[in-house]
């Protein structure tokens, strides 16, 4: 796979979100991480999955600078694609951790609530969902999942305001669970799905899908209708104009980086 480093070690598989500096998403990520995420579900010689990014990152979000660009038929395809991202990951039977490696806002953060625990890496990080001031639409099923951690109060007024929460902020309103050096995520990461995959895998894999049964029937609800409102919206002139913005302060960013 292009995006994605995947090593098993132990019955334990790391998956490195690898694209670019910060890991923004992109149609073939989306689809890697769908795919590799199936295929080790289904694998019964991998009992765990540890998702994790680089240093600074753990993903930016949605490659607004690709996406920006894509035609009607490629912004509905990568819609559609992220949403059964996310169904697939919520669904993963198996313990599923985040190492939380860096930013973490947007869709770097719906790939992280999508696991079962959260460790991040100290520092001077952002993580939540910022969808609404960037001008797309929030699908139900994305409040879903954030409420699922938040309480539906705080994910209902974190995602009309496009709150993003440092990491202490994160930690306290328990949207992460851990707070960890950089150097040693991967560590703590382990000892806790190591603790996970300890237990019997079939009781601690049906309790999970029984703990989520509600929530995986609104993810995979038909959400053809909200799709449609995203994409009107997707295509207005004014969230074209403020794409066109963010993607200005992006690319400024990137060359005062390099």
């Amino acid at each position: 796979m292009d995006t994605l480093q995947i090593a098993v070690n132990d019955r334990l598989a790391i998956i490195t979100l690898d694209r670019g500096r910060s890991n923004p998403l992109n149609h073939q990520m989306v689809k890697e991480l769908t795919a590799c995420i199936k295929e080790l579900d289904a694998d019964d010689s991998v009992g765990g999955v540890i998702l994790t990014g680089k240093e600074g990152f753990f993903s930016s979000g949605i490659d607004l600078i690709e996406a920006y660009d894509y035609n009607e038929e490629q912004i509905r395809s990568f819609w559609v694609d992220f949403l059964v991202m996310q169904s697939t990951l919520a669904a993963f039977k198996k313990p599923m951790v985040a190492a939380i490696s860096g930013h973490s806002p947007a869709g770097g953060c719906i790939v992280a609530v999508c696991c079962d625990y959260r460790v991040m890496a100290e520092g001077k990080f952002i993580i939540g969902l910022n969808e609404i001031p960037v001008g797309i639409i929030v699908p139900g099923s994305v409040f879903n999942l954030y409420a699922f951690w938040l309480g539906q109060r705080k994910a209902y007024q974190y995602l009309m305001e496009g709150k993003l929460l440092n990491v202490n902020e994160a930690l306290e309103v328990e949207l992460i669970d851990e707070i960890c050096p950089p150097e040693s995520i991967i560590s703590h990461a382990e000892k806790k799905i190591r603790a996970y995959m300890q237990m019997d895998p079939v009781t601690w894999g049906q309790s999970k899908m029984n703990l989520r049964k509600d929530l995986l029937a609104k993810l995979n609800s038909d959400q053809t209708e909200t799709l449609n409102k995203m994409l009107a919206q997707w295509w207005a002139p004014a969230t074209r104009k403020g794409l066109q913005m963010m993607i200005q302060n992006l690319k400024a960013k990137s060359t005062a980086a390099n």
